[in-house]
């Protein structure tokens, strides 16, 4: 069993930053591949961006490539999502995932593929 906890959102205007952390429970961090999606309003749920176990691997969706980098602290349970160039277009609930994937290079796109969610926390960027 593992809990998520994201911290860090809040409301930032067009072009700045914010950086989000998401804190998990449990002694088998390591052992899972971590992701970002959103949710904006009246749309679906959407992926952002993934980590492998060891952060040796990320990918990204496009909309937020070279904006967004993800990375984690498996010392410290946490991946974080640093979001740089706000757009208005990025306002959304922001959740953090967690995949069982131990020492896998691999990570997941898919919301299905995962199989903890934290409540999430919000973004709203301002034009």
């Amino acid at each position: 069993q593992v809990q998520l906890v994201e911290s860090g959102g809040g409301l930032v205007q067009a072009g700045g930053s914010l950086r989000l952390s998401c804190a998990a429970s449990g002694r088998t961090f390591s052992s899972y591949a971590m992701g970002w999606f959103r949710q904006a309003p009246g749309k679906e749920r959407e992926f952002v961006a993934t980590i492998n176990w060891s952060g040796s691997n990320t990918y990204y969706a496009d909309s937020v490539k070279g904006r967004f980098t993800i990375s984690r602290d498996n010392a410290k349970n946490t991946v974080y999502l640093q979001m740089n160039s706000l757009k208005p277009e990025d306002t959304a609930v922001y959740y953090c995932a967690a995949d069982w994937r131990p020492l896998s290079r691999t990570t997941a796109q898919g919301m299905g593929e995962y199989d903890y969610w934290g409540q999430g926390t919000q973004v709203t960027v301002s034009s």
